[in-house]
């Protein structure tokens, strides 16, 4: 991705450089690909004209996530920069080379959010991923990460958060989300380096891949702007939620125990019994070879849209509250 002003082309991300009381733009150089050309990442800066705290809002750490952009791009469009106070830094695309292959992996075929805070001098994937973390998070006090389900899935808006640490606790509330995941950081996730650097960071999974999605797109944006309110960044009012989000102890994912052709019955967000018949597989001619059970009470967080299911293919994501 190559800037169309090169005057917008930096090196490091330097806070304290950037314009007070307006928002500017910029293209962080953050590699280089194979032929020498370099890598550059968009990056949107609210500076207010009073210090305060930096908000870091991330999208497209996998490239095929796409609902984060539009949360971002219209962020900075509502902000009154006249009223800000501190810093809010949006990235609207992390993951530049897979974007624009539009495929969810790194180019070397690795989940950039398993390798995180990756190394220095280590493969394509761990440098680039190093440098994410150097470059740009590094300059958060918080961090909200923006992801989608990944192919041939659907998710419910739902957020990954730490819920024993208080004040990750109230981000999470605060994104009004339909269900929230008790998922304490310790997977090379990008909310996992925040952690480790004392940023209190949240995941928020914002709906479905490779495609915008309206009302996902609002409620990304709406829990976004509560935290701001929250941190007297803006003067913006929390907006409470018309339910209370559901909060769960744990999730996991149930798979297929042979292959075939898969029907999920659940509907995303639906509670679902012990023993309750959860999906059917059937054979090439049509035959109902198995039948999938919850294993326990729970909640659907996401589940499988395709029917086509190898042995050991994603069934459904399950959440279990707290009893």
């Amino acid at each position: 991705m190559i800037p169309s002003k090169k005057e917008n082309i930096i090196n490091d991300l330097i806070i304290n450089d950037i314009p007070k009381g307006k928002i500017s733009r910029y293209w962080l150089e953050l590699v280089q690909n194979g032929m020498g050309v370099p890598v550059h990442i968009p990056i949107i800066i609210a500076r207010g004209k009073k210090e305060g705290k930096t908000v870091g809002v991330t999208a497209v750490v996998h490239g095929n996530e796409l609902n984060g952009i539009p949360v971002i791009q219209r962020l900075f469009q509502e902000i009154d920069i006249e009223k800000l106070q501190g810093n809010i830094i949006g990235v609207p695309v992390l993951n530049i080379p897979s974007f624009l292959r539009k495929k969810r992996r790194f180019i070397d075929g690795t989940d950039l959010n398993h390798i995180m805070p990756g190394k220095p001098n280590g493969t394509v994937s761990q440098v680039y991923a190093w440098r994410i973390i150097e470059k740009i998070i590094k300059k958060f006090d918080y961090l909200l990460d923006l992801h989608t389900a990944s192919n041939g899935r659907i998710n419910s808006y739902y957020i990954r958060a730490d819920m024993s640490d208080e004040v990750v606790r109230k981000m999470a509330l605060l994104q009004n989300a339909q269900i929230i995941v008790h998922n304490p950081p310790n997977d090379g996730t990008l909310r996992g380096a925040a952690d480790e650097l004392d940023i209190p960071a949240i995941t928020l999974e914002v709906g479905d891949p490779n495609l915008f999605q309206k009302g996902m797109i609002r409620d990304g944006l709406t829990g976004i702007h509560n935290v701001l309110g929250f941190l007297k960044m803006t003067p913006a009012e929390v907006e409470q939620p018309e339910e209370e989000s559901i909060i769960c102890k744990k999730s996991y994912w149930l798979y297929s125990s042979t292959g075939g052709f898969l029907t999920v019955y659940p509907r995303v967000t639906q509670f679902v019994k012990k023993d309750e018949v959860i999906a059917i597989q059937r054979n090439v001619f049509g035959d109902v070879i198995h039948e999938y059970k919850a294993p326990e009470d729970g909640i659907v967080i996401g589940k499988s849209v395709n029917p086509i299911s190898p042995t050991g293919g994603r069934i459904l994501h399950l959440g279990i509250m707290k009893k």
